[in-house]
């Protein structure tokens, strides 16, 4: 098991075992330094992302503007910031990816000392295997990829992802290569961060096999075509469907992990090397990582924390530390992989998924 699943299974158990009482964030304990008015800070993450108020209050705060723009995949980033024209001073890439990032030398080595919040993250976050010390990157979020559907239209509860395949009727899929070859890899036997050609090739074609039913490869928005009724099933985040739920205040829509398991990821704030703000950056970073904004957001969007001040406080919505979709328990981590970084076959998953895509067009 590699480490970072390991940190994701010691942090659910931690949290999970604790019995929390939900609150809302309180800015009033943040203080933005000064010097910033005026200024812009330009965000490139995914769409519902981030607390509704979370902007706005920082804009408020340190007198700046924001600007957020959505992008639909961590590899969509990493081509960007390859061109080096990329007009952000703040992205959120995959772990897998930000390794690649940092081996690359496209991000901005963080000065430490301007974000005295990072004091903030929990252990198991503090010193990740893609980025020893935190030199260019926070922990945001970590979550998993598996599947949302609308309980009303399947009348039998999805446990398989062969249940997915099989289905008759519309599916959308994740456009994410690492995750979804890396989920096929998973269900072949292998390694879902296989150098292996031919296991990456046989992957390819367990996809190409498996996607009669798949009417889109949707970019970040699969909750939204489940909500519209475009699809029945949707391979997404478990925090957009659990955000999809809550909103609707109904039991329509559900998230399960299948029994042969799903993949787990970390997503994190970096700053490209090129970035126009780093300063203001790296003062948004320290926002985030503050226990009520950092709550007040994560009670929002969904996802599990790395913030353990934000737990240690009591402020994370017991219902969302309660959620076995969000925190699994013990036995289904046992049932997750996790996709690593591995630059020497980039090339390989690249061609593969675009043969996937390819074939889905026809």
């Amino acid at each position: 098991m590699h480490k970072v699943l390991v940190t994701l299974w010691v942090a659910s158990l931690l949290l999970v075992g604790a019995a929390r009482v939900g609150a809302q964030g309180d800015a009033s304990e943040w203080q933005c330094p000064a010097g910033f008015e005026g200024q812009t800070l330009r965000i490139l993450s995914f769409t519902q992302y981030i607390g509704e108020d979370i902007i706005p209050r920082f804009e408020e705060l340190c007198g700046v503007t924001v600007e957020y723009d959505a992008t639909d995949s961590s590899e969509a980033v990493l081509l960007l910031l390859r061109e080096r024209t990329a007009p952000y001073d703040i992205i959120v890439p995959s772990g897998d990816v930000l390794g690649r990032m940092i081996n690359e030398g496209l991000l901005y080595e963080l000065n430490q000392e301007n974000i005295p919040n990072l004091a903030n993250l929990s252990e198991a976050f503090a010193d990740p295997i893609y980025d020893p010390g935190n030199r260019y990157s926070i922990a945001y979020v970590w979550g998993l990829l598996a599947v949302g559907y609308n309980a009303e239209l399947i009348e039998e509860p999805i446990t398989s992802w062969y249940d997915v395949f099989n289905y008759d009727g519309p599916v959308a899929w994740q456009d994410d290569l690492r995750m979804m070859l890396g989920t096929a890899l998973m269900l072949l036997g292998y390694d879902p961060s296989t150098t292996n050609p031919d296991e990456i090739a046989e992957a390819r074609d367990f996809l190409i096999e498996n996607s009669e039913n798949v009417v889109t490869v949707a970019g970040d928005d699969g909750q939204v075509l489940l909500e519209q009724f475009v699809v029945d099933i949707a391979i997404e985040w478990n925090g957009d469907i659990v955000q999809l739920a809550a909103d609707c205040e109904c039991d329509d829509f559900r998230f399960v992990i299948p029994e042969e398991g799903a993949l787990t990821y970390v997503d994190n704030l970096a700053i490209p090397a090129n970035a126009e703000n780093p300063a203001l950056a790296e003062v948004f970073m320290d926002f985030i990582l503050d226990p009520h904004i950092g709550a007040e957001n994560i009670n929002y969007i969904a996802y599990g924390t790395p913030n353990q001040a934000a737990l240690d406080l009591e402020l994370v919505d017991e219902a969302l530390l309660n959620d076995p979709t969000v925190y699994p328990p013990a036995e289904t981590f046992e049932t997750l992989q996790t996709a690593m970084d591995i630059p020497e076959v980039e090339d390989l998953y690249f061609e593969a998924w675009n043969e996937v895509l390819l074939s889905l067009s026809n």
